[in-house]
């Protein structure tokens, strides 16, 4: 196993007929399977270092007095044969001194026997642009912020609760006026007090966002970390070019290798915070930044989820920033059977999971974010290509974490991720995938592209113009081949969409039986989502609902994309409220990407992981969305190829809102999360209290097209809202004024809910219930929510006598 391994085949004649390589991973996983702790480990004041290896021929420490010096001091390290394991054990003063492995092994990649002078894939600390890792103790007070042993996390009552928002570090802060230059872009930028990104984010938590997401915060390949060094266009050269011009473009182009932004999707040390996001990347400085970013959240309220990325690395075989392949080549990473290649489904080398120590570096490395840093959260990129046996191990890992052993409740931790089901793990090619129908009854969340899909209508892979349910279809056709030809078929697939909404209001339970479309009654798991069952969860924590991410177009730009030119910027603004709502009240956890609350848009950009602060920029003050910087990067997502399509949108003037159109959603954002958070009965925590009290109507072949109309009733076995008996919630995405009928719910006392009846839009105001009729009213691409007290209480009076004062509950008059 430490040199070359070959197979050959040889005919009776002595002649070769075949040969192969042979892949390790199965025979060092029962060889060499290791549970112990890896990288620095303390003992005391005493550090050792350990490094599994198993096929190197020799491995040496080289100790460096600091992060630049040319000198090391060699330690020879000792190899236990049963476990593949190398260690030394050094003396106190080893403590903050960098050091690199020298590994002697052999590499299938360059087909020799390879000197590997390498970094400690369990890094916990690294000098600049990660060229060394440093032994620290993390449990050393001086790592610590005042007041983080003591940190008190925010209220969490059941993950139904969570509602996410997703951020990228430096986004943040980058264009914040109010952030000092020398802090700007970092995790620094979350300590301050009273910036505008800080005042933003304390009036989320107020109205009920529970879960800031961070786009990738561990250390990554991409980013120079020596900010000397960082290069950027002029931006007034920028702002004086044409919206639609090609020219941003190409500027932001001749420095995308050397500025500072990326989304950090190319993982490089899976356990150090990313040093392009510190004051200063050199040592543990991170370390402490990152810290006090979270316990500065924490104390707004809200608390912290990691983006995290173990499907694949930024490099493999020989490469520099490769450091898992250089130790155990062809180990960690997925080979293809046929030609012993790395597969590159992700678009990087893909890990392997599947592989007791690739999952067991994912678990330690999360166990760290976990109790090291106290992260609330993991959101696992492309978890699909997990095993998922992989996630029912972190799971289990996290949940096994108390506050009086590891100080925090690891019961407490959320996990969620992309469950898409392609590549070589397709349909469980390598052992059961951790995808969306796979992961079902696990309580792991996945990401419900079935509802993003039919409320914005398309998909990321089709053409950007077809319109969805928030956005025109039928009602208000744009007039484009990207629609079905006639009326009649768009109106079919309305109602097809509003079916696929309504299952991922109900939690996307498999189970949820309701009238479709057709008439017939039916379940989540009897609709379609292509080849797919629409339905496919078994408990709402495992819906994850939102309308628009970091991936794929802005919600605004999606909306740009479909409206009808004739549209106007109020009616636009409507359409992106509207989506938002859905999200708002369906059953499950709620994400929401950063400034979809500020109309924001990347100039139309379908991938900006690497389009710079230019197409990626933020303004917490509300003067810009960002719509109209340029035709975006020829390099990214396709967009070149829309450009035709997109160029005299962003060249017209009245698709581009101002302010105050601005100010509209992020006031109208605020309100639904208010409303949200005012009953328990829009946050349902099992399959059965969903069956039990969520009920559509306006369904069959005869409903208005365009209108969801949504019961929850708090009349089941167990009382869970003491403000509200009933909901109704009527969602009108068509451009006309709608009245809906039924008798079954004439009777209820409703009326507009409170937040609605002092809202900042006078339309929502005009909506109407009629008691004896059960009749609705509800305006033109509004969201409507009317609510039933628990408790009413009549006084009468009779000429010559006191008051009589009669209490009812629900329907049913309460004894004196």
């Amino acid at each position: 196993m430490k040199g070359q391994l070959a197979v050959s085949a040889i005919d009776a004649s002595g002649d070769l007929v075949d040969a192969t390589g042979v892949e390790i991973p199965g025979v060092l996983d029962d060889l060499y399977t290791y549970t112990g702790a890896l990288g620095v480990v303390w003992h005391g004041s005493t550090p050792s270092l350990k490094l599994w290896a198993p096929t190197a021929k020799s491995v040496a420490l080289h100790l460096f007095a600091n992060a630049t010096s040319p000198v090391s001091t060699t330690v020879t390290m000792a190899l236990d044969p049963t476990t593949g394991v190398w260690s030394a054990t050094g003396d106190p003063s080893w403590k903050n001194e960098y050091y690199l492995y020298s590994v002697v092994v052999y590499a299938p990649s360059t087909g020799q026997v390879e000197h590997n002078l390498v970094t400690d894939p369990y890094s916990i600390s690294l000098s600049t642009n990660s060229q060394r890792s440093q032994i620290v103790d993390l449990n050393d007070s001086s790592l610590k912020p005042p007041g983080w042993d003591t940190l008190v996390k925010p209220p969490f009552g059941s993950p139904e609760d969570i509602a996410v928002y997703e951020l990228h570090v430096r986004d943040f802060s980058v264009n914040d006026p109010r952030v000092p230059a020398e802090i700007s872009g970092t995790f620094k930028a979350f300590t301050l007090t009273d910036t505008f990104g800080i005042r933003y984010l304390k009036e989320l938590a107020r109205a009920g966002v529970t879960h800031i997401h961070l786009l990738p915060s561990f250390d990554c390949a991409t980013i120079n970390e020596d900010k000397s060094q960082w290069q950027r266009a002029d931006w007034d050269a920028l702002a004086s070019l044409p919206p639609d011009s090609e020219q941003q473009q190409a500027l932001v182009s001749q420095h995308r290798q050397e500025d500072a932004f990326n989304w950090c999707y190319d993982p490089w040390h899976y356990g150090v915070p990313e040093g392009s996001y510190s004051t200063d990347p050199n040592g543990p400085t991170r370390i402490l930044e990152f810290r006090a970013m979270v316990q500065a959240l924490n104390r707004l309220g809200l608390r912290v989820v990691m983006d995290v990325v173990y499907n694949h690395t930024n490099a493999a075989g020989q490469s520099p920033k490769s450091v898992l392949d250089r130790i155990v080549p062809g180990y960690y990473h997925r080979l293809n059977p046929r030609t012993g290649a790395v597969e590159m489904s992700t678009c990087c080398p893909n890990t392997a999971t599947e592989h007791n120590m690739m999952e067991k570096l994912m678990v330690d490395t999360l166990v760290i974010w976990a109790k090291a840093y106290k992260v609330d959260g993991f959101r696992f990129d492309l978890m699909g290509h997990h095993m998922l046996s992989n996630m029912i191990k972190v799971r289990q890992t996290l949940d096994a974490l108390t506050p009086v052993r590891d100080g925090v409740k690891g019961t407490d931790i959320y996990i969620y991720g992309e469950g898409w089901n392609f590549g070589e793990v397709a349909n469980n090619a390598r052992g059961v995938n951790a995808t969306q129908i796979n992961v079902a009854g696990t309580g792991i969340g996945t990401f419900n592209d079935r509802l993003r899909d039919r409320v914005r209508g398309g998909n990321p892979f089709g053409d950007r113009r077809e319109q969805g349910f928030a956005t025109g279809l039928y009602y208000d056709p744009n007039g484009t081949e990207a629609n079905r030809p006639t009326l009649e078929e768009q109106k079919a697939r309305l109602l097809e969409h509003a079916d696929l909404i309504r299952i991922g209001l109900a939690g996307n339970l498999r189970n949820y039986a309701f009238i479709d479309r057709t008439g017939q009654m039916t379940t989540g798991a009897q609709l379609r989502y292509g080849d797919q069952p629409a339905g496919y969860t078994l408990d709402p924590q495992e819906n994850v609902v939102y309308v628009s991410a970091h991936d794929n177009e802005t919600l605004f730009d999606a909306i740009q994309f479909k409206a009808p030119i004739s549209a106007t910027m109020d009616e636009r603004v409507r359409m992106q409220d509207l989506g938002l709502d859905i999200v708002s009240l369906a059953q499950g956890i709620h994400f929401f990407h950063t400034g979809s609350d500020m109309l924001r848009s990347k100039s139309m950009d379908a991938d900006s992981f690497d389009s710079g602060d230019w197409f990626n920029k933020l303004d917490f003050t509300y003067s810009t969305n960002n719509w109209g910087v340029g035709l975006p990067p020829a390099w990214a997502g396709g967009n070149e190829s829309r450009w035709p399509i997109m160029r005299p949108r962003l060249a017209n003037p009245a698709l581009k809102p101002a302010s105050a159109d601005i100010l509209k959603t992020v006031q109208h954002f605020r309100e639904m999360q208010q409303i949200r958070m005012s009953s328990k009965l829009f946050r349902l925590e099992t399959g059965s209290e969903i069956q039990e009290r969520l009920r559509f109507y306006n369904t069959g072949p005869d409903q208005i097209p365009g209108l969801i109309v949504m019961s929850i009733t708090d009349t089941g076995t167990i009382d869970l809202d003491p403000a509200f008996e009933r909901v109704v919630v009527l969602f009108n995405a068509t451009d006309e004024e709608q009245t809906f009928q039924d008798a079954a719910l004439a009777g209820w006392h409703l009326s507009l809910h409170p937040v609605q009846r002092a809202s900042s839009d006078p339309l929502v105001e005009s909506a109407r219930y009629d008691v004896t009729t059960g009749r609705f009213t509800v305006p033109a691409r509004t969201t409507a929510v009317f609510v039933e007290p628990e408790y009413r209480v009549y006084f009468s009076i009779v000429a010559g006598g006191p008051p009589v004062a009669t209490a009812q509950r629900g329907g049913t008059t309460l004894a004196p």
